[in-house]
């Protein structure tokens, strides 16, 4: 039998050096206070008490030691060795000091007094001294380490709070920072120091101190402040360029449910509830590795991630698609800052211009396409019906058509859980979007893609491909909500705590599927790799998430207490809203892949040849803003059951109707075409 060989740990190596520096201080120790008593002279010590020191000192120094080892005094980290452990020492050593004169004295005579008197404190200064000097060259080594600070800080709040955030920001090696000066209200405590740290006045000083000081960042450490005074000081130091942070509640630092270095800007991953999702990327290097991807809707939040991640798994090249040029440059330099040898192209167009699509794709020819262009907002897609349909269904259309037609080998369609029994026009316009691409994927496979109408009349047969190989493997993606994407509800909800509040959610019952962005594009990426044609791809967004508890934790981490500093008020659900999502619809089965994080809905069957002919009389009835059009989605769609709008009159005085502009909790994060 194969056994483990034990491992000598770093700790236990400083503890044995640490028992021999000790055995040899309390021999060192009485020797000096006997050399010292004949006054450093060797040869003056009378040889009666040489051999009782030698009889007695040795075995009473290993006897120490044990007791030492017996009080774990060896097991302490030295790097963090407090008031407590000195005091442990202390009284280690008077305790063992008195034990040598007592036992000294029964079992080999007496020594002279003065041997008594500055042994014992000979013995505790040798013991403190290295467990004193260990965290002294730390700190001087770190202060070195260190190296130049990069932000000076200014402090606000010159209580418990600031002193325990003032204490971390000295004692962290990573912190490259300084606290300059100290901001607090009370008077009594201007011109006056905290660890040589001067107070220098009240919230009417902090334009005049940041300017001073040079600041580059305030942290904020009055937890126990009204909101009105939180408010007013914030107000102020947005005035400056800092960078601003706050410290939660004490009451939570108390509790243990936040720590004073966990201090800085709410992080999406804190709002999720669970660690974030990390899937092993080989298939996705291996599948993008070398070929050429375009993705429409490149510049938004979903579409800019996906370009991210394909820069990074090394394609042939990466082309951007979006009609907002805004969003277009700045991807196009972060990636060209990052990835300087990527062949990037940035193209300006449209997904509603056929005749740009095909111009593109017959050029580029790409070989894999991500389709996440798309109008996204639940409220306003319901005022702009059409523009949904347009944009979404037959944008989707169009570009599909466009891959088809240019022997593209991928076409992944980014979809929502609002395309599952649909009860606004967005979620109904993503669902005729999947089966389109389902549509697309089954003429292909049936080597009938001549059955697919044209329906745009604009696009001349001149500029259609000469030859065409109909190979393209059309599949969709559905997930959830994505927190931090453009619209989500998280920097609205930020935005209304800032200005202090209400922080406004439709309904206290309302819950969706969260994920952040770089997780969605990973399974996303991860799920276009393993596709076979035709499938709906279900992402795992693990539990669902109750809005009113995500505005609650955002409220607490922000250093503020729901419903006392920050106001919740609900404000009813909209048309077209739902207080759950799905992710499947009933009739859809759940297949599973290799990857548990990704599974596939089984195709609900409908007749495709009657589908796509009834897209052309949608077509021309959305060109000509129809106001039925949502009767012809609901044909198409058989589980599209438009909401009715609901007057509701709640008693509970919580529960309060607005009129003012509210968070969306229902923005998914697709990219605006």
């Amino acid at each position: 039998m194969n056994r483990r060989k034990k491992r000598i740990e770093h700790w236990q190596v400083i503890a044995a050096c640490l028992m021999v520096y000790d055995y040899l201080a309390l021999n060192a120790a009485w020797f000096l206070a006997l050399w010292i008593r004949f006054d450093f002279s060797f040869e003056a010590i009378m040889q009666k008490f040489l051999l009782r020191f030698r009889q007695f000192t040795p075995w009473y120094a290993l006897g120490c030691v044990v007791l030492f080892l017996l009080c774990h005094l060896y097991r302490s980290m030295l790097r963090f060795s407090s008031y407590r452990d000195l005091s442990r020492v202390l009284i280690l050593s008077l305790v063992t000091s008195a034990l040598h004169i007592a036992l000294g004295r029964l079992l080999v005579g007496h020594m002279p007094v003065s041997y008594y008197m500055m042994g014992p404190v000979l013995q505790t200064v040798l013991l403190i001294l290295p467990r004193v000097s260990y965290r002294l060259v730390l700190y001087l080594q770190k202060l070195v380490d260190k190296g130049e600070i990069t932000d000076r800080v200014m402090l606000i709040g010159a209580g418990a709070a600031g002193q325990m955030i003032l204490r971390d920001i000295r004692s962290a090696e990573e912190i490259h920072e300084k606290v300059v000066c100290i901001i607090d209200d009370n008077p009594n405590k201007w011109n006056r120091y905290i660890e040589g740290v001067p107070i220098v006045g009240g919230r009417e000083d902090i334009l005049t101190n940041v300017e001073k000081y040079r600041v580059t960042k305030i942290y904020l450490a009055i937890p126990s402040a009204k909101a009105e005074d939180k408010k007013e000081i914030l107000g102020i130091c947005k005035e400056t360029d800092c960078e601003l942070k706050s410290l939660p509640g004490m009451y939570q630092i108390v509790l243990g449910q936040v720590s004073v270095s966990d201090m800085k800007e709410v992080s999406i991953e804190d709002l999720l509830g669970r660690e974030p999702i990390q899937p092993d990327m080989k298939e996705v290097f291996e599948f993008i590795n070398g070929k050429t991807v375009l993705v429409t809707g490149g510049g938004g939040s979903i579409g800019s991630e996906l370009c991210r991640q394909i820069a990074a798994h090394h394609p042939k090249q990466l082309i951007i698609f979006d009609i907002y040029e805004n969003n277009a440059y700045a991807i196009q330099l972060e990636l060209k800052e990052k990835y300087p040898e990527l062949n990037l192209e940035v193209l300006i167009g449209s997904v509603r211009d056929i005749r740009r699509l095909f111009q593109v794709f017959g050029k580029y020819r790409p070989q894999i396409v991500y389709h996440a262009a798309a109008h996204k907002h639940v409220p306003l897609m319901e005022d702009s019906p059409n523009e949904s349909i347009k944009n979404n269904a037959f944008g989707t259309y169009k570009t599909a058509l466009a891959a088809l037609m240019n022997s593209c080998e991928r076409f992944v369609l980014i979809s929502t859980d609002k395309a599952v029994n649909p009860t606004n026009i967005m979620g109904a316009s993503k669902r005729l979007c999947e089966m389109i691409i389902q549509a697309f994927d089954a003429k292909v496979k049936e080597k009938k893609t001549s059955e697919i109408p044209m329906l745009f009349p604009e696009l001349p047969k001149a500029e259609l491909p000469e030859r065409i190989e109909p190979k393209t493997e059309f599949v969709a993606v559905r997930f959830g909500n994505v927190l931090g994407s453009n619209g989500s509800v998280v920097p609205i909800f930020k935005r209304q705590i800032a200005q202090g509040g209400p922080v406004t959610v439709t309904h206290p019952d309302i819950i969706r599927y969260f994920m952040t962005v770089p997780e969605a594009v990973s399974l996303v990426l991860l799920a276009g790799t393993c596709a076979g044609g035709g499938e709906i791809f279900v992402l795992d967004m693990g539990s669902p998430v109750k809005i009113d508890t995500l505005a609650r934790n955002l409220i607490r981490l922000s250093g503020f207490v729901p419903d006392e500093d920050i106001k919740i008020v609900y404000t009813g659900l909209r048309p077209g809203e739902k207080l759950y999502e799905e992710k499947l619809m009933a009739e859809e089965g759940l297949k599973k892949t290799e990857n548990s994080l990704i599974h596939i809905g089984c195709p609900i069957h409908f007749d495709m040849n009657w589908f796509l002919e009834r897209l052309k009389e949608l077509r021309e009835a959305s060109e000509s803003n129809s106001e039925e059009i949502r009767d012809l989605v609901s044909e198409l769609v058989s589980t599209y059951h438009p909401a009715q709008p609901e007057v509701t009159v709640v008693k509970d005085a919580k529960y309060v109707a607005l009129t003012m502009p509210e968070a969306d909790e229902t923005k998914h994060a697709q990219d605006n075409d």
